[in-house]
């Protein structure tokens, strides 16, 4: 039924949780899982006068972060996809994308066909989720496509 589950990840192991019952339901319908992880361009420093709009600065420590984070990225989904293929015998392959995790997440899983979303909450409420926002909570408001969330238990940590 799905030919393609997406598990979002975000490099932590509360995120990991969701792994197990992705591999679940990647085994059961016989999917390939596909790892992603949305990575954050550096917030620009900007300079602006009163009354007028300000431009971004563009440094080169900037950029530095940014081809760390992207490598970084690269490096934590390849060594999981590649330790997932061999311990389960699925078809693991991994993507990523520069941009705000929400809408990154239901980007990719329109163009790439993506037919079930696996995705962690961290389980905040109140004033964490107002600040902190819920990236599971806008997929779920803005996907058209069948996810499966899990909420860890135990410590939130």
């Amino acid at each position: 039924m799905f030919k393609k589950v997406l598990v979002c990840l975000d490099g932590s192991k509360l995120a990991e949780v969701v792994l197990p019952f992705a591999i679940e339901e990647a085994k059961h319908f016989g999917s390939e899982l596909v790892l992603f992880r949305a990575y954050s361009e550096p917030i620009p420093i900007s300079l602006a006068l009163p009354g007028v709009t300000g431009a971004p600065i563009e440094t080169k420590g900037r950029e530095k972060r940014l081809i760390e984070d992207e490598g970084e990225a690269e490096i934590y989904l390849k060594s999981l996809a590649d330790r997932l293929q061999i311990e389960t015998k699925l078809t693991v392959n991994y993507g990523m994308a520069l941009g705000v995790a929400g809408p990154a997440i239901i980007e990719y899983c329109v163009n790439q066909g993506i037919e079930l979303i696996a995705i962690a909450t961290h389980g905040r409420s109140g004033l964490g989720r107002l600040v902190l926002g819920s990236v599971a909570d806008y997929v779920i408001r803005h996907s058209n496509i069948p996810l499966l969330v899990v909420r860890p238990t135990g410590d939130k940590t």
